[in-house]
């Protein structure tokens, strides 16, 4: 009897959970939302998020990544997240991570310039072996192992979709090639990636 009560209480405590939860929303984002929101102020700021996500070694994501995160899903644009926010960052978040896991075929916690070029080559990036290299020797953090961890994996592949968004739109003919001034590239890289 004491088991049956014991799981019945544990599904009413469930149920509780789950109807509090709007709709729309992960129930894990929603879980792990107010698990990191330590102030109890209804939004997740950029110190918080910083404690919410990790890279494979569990070291905590650099402040760029999570500035940039902050950025994409704040539509207020007042430097937080609601949970509706943080729930879209949340799914945002789980297909990275499967696309980093997918590539990092070593299991290293860090896509090295190989594994970075079939990445990009597998998402329609045509560019050169040299070019994923420079970009994992630039993200690399210093003194570590060779390679990009999930955060920086994430923050170079939302860069080079938003530069690529850029290019697009002054590549009206699809030719491969555009002709701008240096004003016009700084203003459509500055509103996409601050």
């Amino acid at each position: 009897i004491n088991q049956t009560s014991g799981s019945w209480l544990r599904h009413i405590e469930e149920e509780e959970v789950n109807s509090n939860i709007p709709p729309g929303v992960n129930p894990e984002a929603y879980q792990w939302f107010h698990t990191v929101d330590t102030d109890r102020s209804g939004f997740i700021n950029l110190k918080e998020l910083k404690q919410a996500l990790v890279n494979s070694n569990w070291s905590a994501f650099n402040d760029e990544t999570c500035l940039m995160m902050i950025n994409m899903f704040d539509k207020s644009r007042s430097g937080r997240m609601d949970l509706f926010s943080f729930s879209a960052l949340w799914e945002f978040m789980q297909r990275w991570r499967a696309l980093f896991q997918q590539y990092d075929r070593d299991r290293s916690g860090c896509i090295s310039g190989t594994e970075l070029q079939q990445a990009l080559a597998q998402m329609g990036y045509n560019l050169s072996p040299q070019f994923s290299q420079t970009l994992v020797q630039r993200y690399t953090l210093q003194g570590g192992r060779p390679g990009i961890q999930l955060d920086r994996f994430i923050q170079v592949c939302t860069q080079l979709q938003t530069m690529t968004q850029v290019f697009r739109e002054k590549d009206t003919s699809m030719t491969g090639n555009i002709r701008l001034n240096y004003e016009d590239f700084l203003s459509g890289a500055v509103t996409r990636l601050m």
